[in-house]
């Protein structure tokens, strides 16, 4: 059963002239891709969010024990 939204949408799209009704409906799947490719990535850097807090305090303490230095972006 559809949504409010999705009805609004349908609803929307109908109103157009046929050959405009095919054009919003690519636009709508590729923005739908990119939404789904959006929340994948986010999905993503949550679950890594702890393993990269975790390196940079591991590089935080190398440099501070003379192990490392920083880079400096600049001369790469």
């Amino acid at each position: 059963m559809p949504t409010s939204a999705g009805t609004t949408m349908m609803k929307m799209i109908e109103s157009l002239p046929e050959p405009l009704q095919e054009l919003a409906l690519e636009h709508m799947q590729q923005y739908i891709e990119i939404i789904r490719d959006e929340v994948r990535w986010n999905e993503a850097f949550e679950k890594s969010q702890s393993k990269l807090v975790a390196a940079a305090r591991q590089a935080r303490e190398e440099i501070a024990r003379g192990k490392a230095t920083p880079v400096n972006i600049r001369d790469l």
